[in-house]
């Protein structure tokens, strides 16, 4: 065996470390590499809809993929062409998992998605492109709707836009707008493209109801048939402004600041209904608003005879000097009236569990109604539905949340091993010849399945249920002698009841 030499050994020592550095070097690259990649494989998820290729996807699809905890948000592309965006540009989706285009996807067309994810510390990651064809439109697109001003609004800015709903399909939209109704005064059919908004290029006229109709159009044509929609402008968006007082340097509000409620509840016995305002102003309108149509006046005093539930529109207002004369600041609010009634208790139902009784209530009624047991002051609560609650005979309440009435039913009662016979005596008198349950007098809503009946000593002797005339006391056709036996009675809503009885001869 040689034996190691000094300089033998320094070499030794010197390639050593050199050589382990150089290693471990290498083998923390292939850590961080295998580590990248299992973080893409883990990261990157899998779109959900449409799955990567398929077919017939329609143009108002809604782009789905699990979520992704730990990262800052999505990026979303879609082209016509692999790695292309022009449907679609990087479009930043925040931390939500799905993305509905919102002028839909073009018709009949192969498409390239990608998604991208966003990390907090990192370059984004972009994750395996799928691909998809979306279905061929052979019909018209539906009607929208107007977003802004709603339907009906009042009082709206003479600068607004005109804004509307995608209508599923549709590649173009055509615009009317007129000072009366089917008017085109303002605008004729003017077709906007495949947008959702149109910012008209002059002020509205103030004071004046404007009708809107909206026709959405594709290859296939349009319905032509639109519902028309109408809004009403105010006063000059400046003219009504809050004004400071230069002495005081209060605030002076122009248009009257009112106080009405979006909901008003009335019992359905109360009709005609009279609804009055407290609200400080110089006049008063109230009107019936009908979807598609003009609206109805109702009245032009501070109070207005409600005679039916539906929407309403309140309007206040005062008179403003302005710089042509004499102008209304008008503040309104669209209310609903609905009406409630008491209800009817048309059942109960009480299953018997081994920790408490569930109680379940059947109603009817129009009216808006919270639950109670055994205390007409409460608590009460939302559902209609009382767990584990205890044995005994209890009372449930039903109230109008809008002060129509309350009303109340009791709960049926529980059976006990009493409500069965305590004795019989089969001895051909024709009295008490046979042992059967007979439901008490009492309302109890328990449907008896089958009873099973054992000797004192827990053997086994007949089952009886209510459609037999019962049991006559005997065993495999030999009368059985006097004595007390046992049974196990099982109803369809609670586990059993067990009791004892006396068989006499």
């Amino acid at each position: 065996m040689g034996i190691l030499r000094s300089n033998d050994s320094k070499l030794f020592m010197d390639n050593r470390p050199r050589s382990l550095h150089q290693s471990m070097r290498g083998l923390i690259f292939i850590a961080l590499q295998l580590s990248w990649l299992f973080s893409m494989a883990q990261t990157c998820p899998t779109i959900s809809y449409p799955t990567n290729g398929s077919l017939d996807i329609p143009v108002d699809a809604t782009i789905t993929w699990p979520a992704v905890q730990g990262i800052n948000g999505y990026v979303l592309s879609i082209g016509t062409t692999p790695g292309g965006t022009e449907v679609l540009d990087s479009q930043p989706i925040g931390i939500d998992n799905f993305y509905t285009p919102p002028l839909g996807l073009p018709e009949n067309t192969p498409l390239f998605l990608s998604l991208s994810l966003i990390p907090f510390d990192q370059p984004p990651i972009k994750c395996n492109e799928i691909t998809f064809t979306t279905i061929d439109v052979t019909t018209a697109p539906p009607c929208t709707l107007l977003l802004a001003p709603d339907d009906n609004a009042a009082n709206v800015t003479i600068i607004t836009e005109i804004v509307w709903a995608y209508a599923s399909t549709a590649t173009s939209y055509s615009l009317s707008m007129g000072t009366e109704p089917g008017g085109t005064d303002l605008l004729d059919n003017l077709n906007v493209g495949n947008v959702l908004r149109y910012d008209p290029p002059e002020d509205l006229p103030q004071d004046t109801e404007i009708f809107v109709t909206i026709i959405p159009s594709n290859e296939n044509g349009n319905l032509g048939n639109c519902t028309e929609e109408s809004f009403i402008t105010g006063a000059s968006p400046y003219a009504c402004d809050p004004v400071i007082d230069e002495i005081t340097g209060e605030t002076i509000y122009l248009k009257p600041q009112i106080e009405f409620p979006s909901l008003v509840a009335i019992c359905s016995d109360e009709l005609p209904y009279n609804i009055k305002t407290n609200d400080n102003a110089d006049g008063f309108r109230w009107f019936r608003t009908n979807s598609g149509s003009a609206e109805t006046l109702l009245s032009e005093t501070n109070s207005v005879d409600i005679t039916e539930p539906g929407r309403y529109r309140y309007e206040a207002y005062n008179f403003v000097d302005g710089a042509n004369g004499v102008i209304e600041c008008t503040s309104s609010k669209l209310f609903n009236v609905v009406t409630s009634e008491v209800a009817v208790i048309e059942k109960i139902d009480v299953l018997n569990l081994t920790d408490g009784k569930v109680i379940t209530l059947t109603i009817t009624g129009s009216g808006d109604y919270e639950f109670a047991l055994d205390d007409e002051n409460g608590p009460y609560q939302d559902s209609p539905i009382f767990e584990g609650i205890p044995s005994g005979d209890h009372i449930a309440f039903v109230r109008d949340k809008n002060g129509c009435g309350t009303v109340n039913r009791s709960v049926n009662r529980d059976l006990t091993p009493d409500d069965f016979p305590r004795f019989f005596s089969p001895n051909g008198d024709g009295i008490n010849d046979f042992w059967q349950f007979i439901t008490p007098e009492e309302n109890i809503e328990e449907t008896l399945k089958v009873i099973s009946i054992f000797d004192r000593y827990g053997n086994f002797l007949t089952q009886i249920n209510p459609n037999q005339i019962g049991w006559d006391g005997s065993f495999q056709g030999r009368p059985l002698p006097s004595s007390d036996y046992w049974f196990k009675a099982i109803f369809l809503n609670r586990q059993e009841i067990k009791g004892h009885f006396t068989l006499k001869r």
